[in-house]
Formats: structure tokens, C-alpha cells, sequence
């Protein structure tokens, strides 16, 4: 009996070769709709699928595939002679491979203006039944939806005659349900977004279901001895740096993927021309300015040291002036992402003696982009929270005898923002260095004691703490960091407040001279 495959897919790239590949190979070639009429116009001999089993597409082609001589061909156990007796009885043949992709769910929801009705008719049904039917049967049937196997899967079943081996069989079928499980994971996050989007007070439902696409194997995790790889969404409407263009140097690890998240986070805080330098996941420099270029030089400024190697995000097309003071004598950059990259300056990232291997990130043009949830693993399970956008700024109540000035308050806000971006417990010391110019001068980080964090940052900060401004992640549970921030010489701090002891830490910043802002709102990350 001639083989024979069933054919029907959204994403037709090199269909009609693989088909006409398939009949050399001695199939037959079962089709629907949009597909059929593409074999057709290929030149592929094929049978429309209602024309097989009698029964015409009803519904706007809603039923067409969900037939018992479709399913039964797909199930049928070729070695249970029960199975084998139900078909000759129904006259129903055996299918032998399928090639499905299913509808495009995600690339209609990020249609602009979409409507729910479009949304909902872009729900496949009959391409995951086939799907599921024909991976449950792997033994029997070769089950495709990757238009990337077609070659693969033809030059096996020529060296097969016909037949692929049970584990490419397996493969394919794991493949499949993968396959699947991210369409329904796609549905689900609609649901639940709508779902969500009605609620006055927004909660996560029953079940939380994760899925992406391998963009690429990473050599190794955070160590050596572990494994990692890079996952992206599929078809995202709001891509991000999982989605980024690697212009040049080496190969990505997983640490700089981390280190180019946390950068990229920082600097889509601002609207200004901003720059971050990022060591393992704290920045270490931040810096606003008019142009880019004066951005990059106050971030470096703000430690150099600790810049040195360190991972570079702007939120402006990175341009050959900012590129030629990157390059400048001393420095050493690991990892760089921006918008986009001017030819002229990635040909001068590439004159550094250390330019061949820098790795250069382009967004595509766009650094906006979505906030998706984050997810914490933890031993038999994970954590999941919104991310630290609040959808409206903070209630900035001055709770000391001065109020903070003018520069004060510009260089306070800055400082609150980069705050957010460091590990708890965080300080922040900035300043403004003026013509429009805002940088860290000293921060502190991941320590268990705030006030050990207070004197990593005025240390960082050395002369340059006198007349800087403090931002700290949480409240002081004790006036001593307020203490040895007002010793260093620092003139006007922000926080959240909320702590038993706030009148004491405010006749603590009063007795010193400093203004104090409490937001109310408190930014730990862990």
C-alpha cells in the first residue's frame, strides 16, 4: 500500500519542495485548504482532505480535519490487529507522516487595533488534534511541524526507504507536543491578560504556564560546570534583548546576557540620553546627559575600576562619537547594547585592541518594550511576581526642616531610579555635574547591613560624596546610615519611609543639615 502524508500548515517556507520530495519518495499527498491550493500551484499531485473522507469543510473551514478517517489514520496501531480490522472495515488508510504548523495566535494578537473575534477565530483546533494524534502514535507515524527538519526528514527516509528510525521518530514527536504546549501557553497568557485587565485588583490565576524557542545553546551557565541556553517568545509583539541582532564579537554566555538585562532595564528608565555600566547585575556607573557621548563619559567616571570589563546599555542609537570614546586608551568593554549601532561606529568598536571579541547588541531600532512578569525558581517550583514598573510615580513628601533644592531634587530622582536596579540592600550616591548632566558617583550593594552599604558607597564616592544626594532602596530601620552619609558630606537623601524609628532618622538628617524625601514606595531586589 502506497504511504501517505497529510499536509496542512500556516507557515508554508519550502512546503512545496518538501512535498515534491515526498511523492519521489513514493507518498501521497493528503491536503486542506490554503496548503492544498500551494501544492497545487507548486505542481504537487495532491487530495483535498474533504474530498478524502466525504465530508465537506463546514463552518468558515472551522471542521475540515476533525474526522474519524483523519484521526483513525493517525492512531491506528499498525501492530493491533483490532486497530487494523476498525480500518479496512471503514475504509480508513493508514497515515504515515504529518506536517502541521498551526495559526499564527501570537502574531495576531500583536496586530494593532485587533479585535477579540479575529483573536478567538485564530485559535487552531483541528492542527493540535492532529498533532497530539500522530505524536501519541509516534511508532507508526512521523509527526512535522519545523519547516528546519524538511531536508533532514527526506534524506532519512531515503536512507530508510520510506521509513524514519524510532528515535528520530521520538524526536519529531517531542517536538510536536512542544509544539502544542506553546500554542496553548499563548492562549492561556490571552486569557489570563484578559482576565486580569477586568479585575480591580489584578491576581495571578490557578495555573501559570511558560514556554519560548530556543534561539541558541550558551557554552556554559553562570559556571562552567553548568549548562544554560538562550530562550526567547515566540512571534513577540514587544521583543526585547532575547530577541537582539548580535552585530559582532564572540559568543554570548549566559552572564552577559544577564549582566546586558539588567543594563537594558536601568537605561529604558529615562528619557534623556542615558548610559549604564553593569557589573554582575549592579550598575556601576549611570549617568544622564544631552548626548550620549557626555552620558558614557560620567557613567565611566562615576568607577572606573569597576567599569573596567563591565557590560554597556544606551537608550540612544550608539553613534561614532560615543563609540570613539569608548575605545580610548584604558578602557575595556565586555558586552554593549543599544537600539541600533551606526555602521561608521561598530567599524570603530572593532579598531580596539579588544574590539574583535566585544559583543555588539542592535534592539532592532526600539529600546521600548514590555515588563513581562518575573520568575524566581525555587526547590520544587517558582515564584512569579509583576515587574518593578508602578503605573504611577511616587508620592514625594518632604519630611525634613529644608527641603531639598532645585538640583537636589533633580539629582534625588535620578538617583531613585538607578536605586531601583540594585541589589538589596542599596545606596545610591549621585550628583549633578551640570549642563544637564546626572551620574552616580558611589553606590552599595548586596549587603546584609544597610549601613555597610552606606560606607560602600562613600568610599566609592570619595571626595565626591560632599554636596551628593542618597537614595536607599528601603527605609533606614536606624539613623547610623543616614549618619555616615551626613559625615561624608552628603546634602539631601530619598526613601521610602515607614520605619519605627523615622522621627529619629529625620532629627537625624535635620540636626546635619540634609533635606529628606519619603516616597512611600520601597524597591527591594533580590
Amino acid at each position: 500500500m502506497k504511504r501517505r502524508a497529510l499536509i496542512s500548515v500556516t507557515d508554508k517556507t519550502g512546503i512545496v519542495d518538501f512535498a515534491k520530495g515526498l511523492v519521489d519518495l513514493g507518498f501521497a499527498v493528503l491536503s486542506t485548504g490554503g496548503t492544498f491550493k500551494a501544492l497545487k500551484d507548486g505542481g504537487v499531485p495532491a487530495e483535498e482532505v474533504s474530498e478524502y473522507t466525504g465530508f465537506a469543510e463546514m463552518m468558515d473551514g472551522r471542521v475540515k480535519s476533525l474526522h474519524p478517517k483523519i484521526h483513525g489514520g493517525l492512531l491506528a496501531r499498525r501492530d493491533n490487529d483490532a486497530d487494523l480490522t476498525a480500518m479496512r472495515e471503514l475504509s480508513i488508510d493508514p497515515i504515515d507522516l504529518l506536517a502541521v504548523n498551526l495559526y499564527r495566535f501570537r502574531k495576531t494578537l500583536a496586530k494593532p487595533g485587533v479585535e477579540r473575534q479575529e483573536i478567538v477565530e485564530n485559535i487552531d483546533i483541528g492542527g493540535p488534534a492532529m498533532l497530539r494524534s500522530a505524536a501519541k502514535n509516534h511508532a507508526s507515524v512521523a509527526v512535522v511541524v519545523d519547516p528546519r527538519d524538511y531536508d533532514r526528514i527526506l534524506a532519512e527516509l531515503a536512507k530508510g526507504k520510506g521509513h524514519l528510525g524510532a528515535e528520530f521518530l521520538r524526536e519529531l514527536a517531542g517536538k510536536a507536543y512542544a509544539h502544542t504546549a506553546a500554542y496553548d501557553v499563548a492562549i492561556a497568557d490571552w486569557f489570563e491578560t484578559d482576565r486580569q485587565s477586568s479585575q480591580s485588583k489584578p491576581a495571578y490565576g490557578e495555573r501559570y504556564a511558560i514556554s519560548g524557542v530556543k534561539r541558541m545553546d550558551l557554552r556554559y551557565g553562570e559556571n562552567p560546570h553548568q549548562i544554560a541556553a538562550l530562550y526567547a517568545e515566540e512571534e513577540s509583539a514587544n521583543p526585547g534583548l532575547a530577541q537582539a541582532e548580535q552585530l559582532s564579537g564572540k559568543e554570548l554566555s549566559y552572564n552577559n546576557l544577564m549582566d546586558l538585562d539588567a543594563a537594558l532595564e536601568l537605561v529604558r528608565e529615562f528619557a534623556e540620553p542615558a548610559c549604564a555600566i553593569i557589573k554582575h547585575s549592579n550598575p556601576c556607573g549611570t549617568a544622564l546627559a544631552s548626548d550620549l557621548e557626555s552620558a558614557f563619559v560620567a557613567a565611566l567616571a562615576a568607577d572606573p575600576l569597576s567599569a573596567y570589563g563591565g557590560i554597556v546599555a544606551l537608550n540612544r542609537p550608539l553613534d561614532l562619537a560615543t563609540a570613539g570614546t569608548m575605545v580610548a586608551k584604558g578602557t575595556f568593554v565586555e558586552a554593549i547594547v543599544a537600539p541600533s549601532v551606526e555602521p561608521a561606529a561598530l567599524d570603530k568598536i572593532k579598531e580596539a585592541r579588544w574590539g574583535a571579541n566585544v559583543r555588539i547588541l542592535s534592539l532592532g531600532g526600539s529600546i521600548a518594550g514590555a515588563h513581562p512578569p518575573v520568575i524566581k525558581p525555587i526547590s520544587g517550583g517558582f515564584l512569579l511576581q509583576s515587574a518593578d514598573h508602578p503605573q504611577s510615580a511616587p508620592t514625594l513628601d518632604s519630611v525634613t526642616s529644608r527641603a531639598p533644592s532645585d538640583e537636589e531634587s533633580a539629582a534625588l530622582a535620578f538617583a531613585w531610579k538607578v536605586c531601583k536596579h540594585v541589589k538589596s540592600n542599596a545606596i545610591v550616591l549621585a550628583r549633578s555635574q551640570g549642563e544637564g548632566v546626572y551620574a552616580t558617583v558611589g553606590v552599595g550593594a548586596g549587603q546584609m547591613s544597610r549601613v555597610d552599604s552606606v560606607e560602600i558607597s562613600v568610599k566609592k564616592a570619595g571626595d565626591l560624596a560632599k554636596g551628593a544626594v542618597l537614595a536607599s532602596d528601603a527605609f533606614f530601620p536606624f539613623a547610623d546610615g543616614l549618619l555616615a552619609a551626613a559625615k561624608a558630606g552628603v546634602s539631601a537623601a530619598i526613601q521610602p519611609g515607614g520605619s519605627r524609628r523615622d522621627d529619629e532618622v529625620i532629627a537625624a538628617a535635620n540636626e546635619n543639615g540634609m533635606a529628606m524625601l519619603f516616597t512611600g514606595r520601597r524597591h527591594f531586589r533580590h
